[in-house]
């Protein structure tokens, strides 16, 4: 057996550099790569397993024509040709008909290769097709950091071993980030303490020192009372305020309604835990947060991140080793995207569809409707919110439906035409990372399963039956690499192909503290008052009004939040039997005392509803959440649920305050025992 280097290409802020074994050409087993600075030898239970989702039962090897009725999963294999033929001859038909932007591509993080991420972008653009905002996950948290602080790169998480105080706030790292929690030990094991602020006890509050289980929705209301004590007990830093910041003295007048005392019930945070967070936050040598996704995921969420991300200027956190706030390390990856996007290709004043809302574009858009979806590095039936619209939106007959997969996932199951795509491990690709500061490449490591095709490859297919003859439609893998890398970007001067090609991650140009330089804002300082969104019409200030799902207000009395399962990355590694047995059966954490009031006791099936939908649970009735809050670890398909109903029933299309992202954590539901459901109802 040989092990070849590369990257592990999911949604997730470590990207992972990769041992593959491969024998026979096949793969065989998947480990990480020790020589690699970041992830150290390390994967998550779930990329170990990936020998088993490349050669899935479920895995597309030909391309595949729907036979029977949309969902049922009926399909007769057909040749590459057969189906680009017809593909590109629908498109046409109906680019004449109704227009090209009844035509919508819905693609997402399915791969975060920059080659095949954005490879259908030029050909949805020269084709004049309706372009898609893709803002479900990350939006509103980096519009809410971007005002605050600019887009720019974030503390260097290994430098955290040198901070005495890390903040967690609103990531599961263990699960959702975990080769950052060696160097959050280290720190600790030099006598750091480790603090956790998230709704429910999930693995990482679990091995936390303090544990701060704060009411959904309230993160900002939290980050002010915060404030409030710092300012309070004179912790803050007069002089960072003075020269690095704007705004401080109009966010005084405003603390004096956020004092522990006041924000207790609302936050759902005793006083002396608030004011114990926030002294030793102001008292600490190199205090640090490590900023996840959660507090964006309400409706308030830019907001929240925009608060919480004050908390550093004011005590001058980012000028300390081992201090500072890690959001993301994206901006530092300024790669040239122009010559794979191409969005001069298309014509002005094309519409554009928010991906959240994908229900309302597929069942109620007009002028014209959509009257094709292309679908690919997503898995909309399953991750798209309120469910139950998408699935109606899915079953249109009129409706032609291509998907690009790996798998038979249930988006496939509604598809007219599959195509099978190739996967990471059989395709060339460039990986930046939002976690650390090391790109990388990878070359393919077995060839293609049964027929299956890069994205490039598919989408550069159809642009030649479209008769689309631009140059962009001609270039390699590599080529496009090569072009990626010609950037003026102080972070990747010196970084070439050559270097790449060796599979090996290559460190950018980036500071021990990247937030020495400066802030990227309007003022050049951390701005604590916004004129930028003054001028937009939203509130130049920090503010902690509560995130409240506003259309289960009066209604629904339980709040409820959809974090991430240990087992799965979103809706991935579903297929993969051995993980779903680890994740047991869907459940609902409850609050003793709400599952009393109710009749339910741990272990029995429940019904969880709002007015947008419905699905049936396991109850695990835990202190682990608060009164008045339920959890939902996700996502499982559907076809794993009873009644083939899956979390993102609950969910709302409402976008967030800024970024017009998806508010995954802001739901009003109640809950109660189940009903025995007929046998055909039943999906297991």
């Amino acid at each position: 057996m040989e092990f070849l280097r590369s990257v592990c290409p999911h949604d997730c802020p470590d990207t992972c550099g990769l041992l593959v074994g491969r024998e026979g050409g096949r793969v065989v087993s998947v480990r990480g790569d020790p020589d690699h600075p970041f992830t150290r030898g390390a994967v998550c239970v779930k990329v170990a397993h990936y020998p088993e989702r490349i050669y899935s039962p479920l895995r597309v090897t030909r391309p595949l024509r729907r036979t029977g009725k949309k969902g049922e999963g009926r399909f007769a294999p057909i040749s590459w040709d057969e189906a680009l033929d017809e593909i590109a001859q629908r498109y046409m038909e109906i680019a004449h008909k109704y227009g090209p932007e009844a035509i919508l591509p819905y693609s997402y993080a399915g791969t975060m290769g920059l080659v095949h991420f954005h490879g259908g972008h030029a050909f949805f653009h020269r084709l004049g097709a309706t372009r898609l905002k893709r803002t479900i996950c990350s939006s509103a948290v980096e519009a809410g950091f971007a005002v605050t602080f600019g887009r720019i790169p974030t503390t260097d998480i290994e430098s955290t071993v040198h901070s005495d105080l890390i903040i967690i706030w609103g990531s599961n790292t263990i699960s959702t980030n975990m080769h950052a929690w060696p160097f959050f030990l280290e720190a600790r094991r030099r006598g750091a303490i480790i603090a956790v602020i998230d709704p429910y006890r999930n693995r990482t509050a679990r091995q936390a020192d303090i544990h701060i289980q704060l009411r959904p929705g309230t993160d900002a209301a939290l980050a002010m009372s915060i404030m409030s004590v710092l300012v309070e007990e004179g912790l803050i830093d007069k002089d960072f305020i003075k020269t690095h910041t704007v705004g401080f003295e109009r966010l005084k007048p405003r603390l004096a309604d956020y004092t522990p005392a006041k924000v207790k019930g609302l936050t759902a945070i005793p006083e002396s835990a608030i004011r114990e967070i926030a002294r030793l936050y102001g008292k600490a040598r190199a205090p640090y947060i490590r900023l996840g996704w959660g507090p964006g995921r309400q409706l308030r969420g830019g907001m929240a991140v925009r608060t919480i991300a004050v908390l550093p200027a004011l005590i001058g956190a980012t000028k300390k080793k081992g201090g500072g706030i890690t959001r993301s390390t994206s901006a530092a990856f300024d790669l040239n995207l122009k010559p794979l996007t191409r969005e001069d290709l298309g014509p002005q004043g094309v519409r554009s569809v928010n991906m959240v809302e994908l229900g309302n574009a597929l069942l109620r858009l007009d002028d014209p409707p959509v009257m094709a979806m292309h679908v690919y590095h997503s898995n909309p039936a399953v991750v798209a919110p309120q469910s139950a619209m998408v699935m109606k939106g899915l079953s249109r007959e009129d409706l032609f439906t291509v998907v690009q997969e790996h798998l038979l996932t249930e988006t496939a199951l509604y598809a007219d035409l599959v195509l099978p795509g190739a996967s990471f491990l059989e395709s060339t690709d460039l990986y930046r990372s939002y976690g650390h500061y090391y790109l990388q490449m990878a070359n393919p490591v077995i060839e293609p399963v049964g027929e299956a095709r890069p994205t490039l490859e598919i989408f550069k297919a159809l642009a030649g039956r479209m008769g689309f003859s631009d140059d962009c439609f001609k270039m390699t893998e590599e080529a496009i690499i090569r072009e990626m890398l010609k950037t003026d970007s102080p972070y990747l001067r010196g970084i070439n192909y050559e270097e790449l090609r060796t599979g090996r991650p290559v460190r950018l140009r980036v500071p021990e503290n990247p937030l020495e330089g400066g802030f990227k804002t309007p003022s050049g300082k951390v701005e604590i008052y916004s004129q930028t969104l003054a001028d937009q019409g939203l509130d130049p200030l920090p503010d902690g009004t509560p995130s409240l799902d506003v259309e289960g207000m009066g209604k629904y009395p339980l709040q409820l939040i959809t974090p991430p399962r240990h087992q799965f990355l979103n809706s991935t590694f579903n297929e993969i039997e051995d993980l779903r047995e680890q994740a047991g059966m869907p459940s609902l954490m409850i609050h003793p005392r709400d599952a009393e009031q109710r009749g339910i006791k741990s272990g029995m099936e429940v019904r969880v509803w709002n007015d947008r939908g419905e699905c049936f649970l396991n109850a695990d009735v835990t202190d682990r959440t608060g009164l008045g809050v339920t959890v939902i670890e996700g996502l499982y398909w559907p076809r794993f649920m009873k009644g083939n109903l899956g979390i993102n029933q609950l969910t709302s299309q409402c976008l967030t305050d800024m970024g017009e992202s998806c508010a995954f954590h802001c739901n009003l539901v109640e809950v109660g025992v189940a009903r025995q459901l007929p046998a055909d109802e039943v999906g297991l």
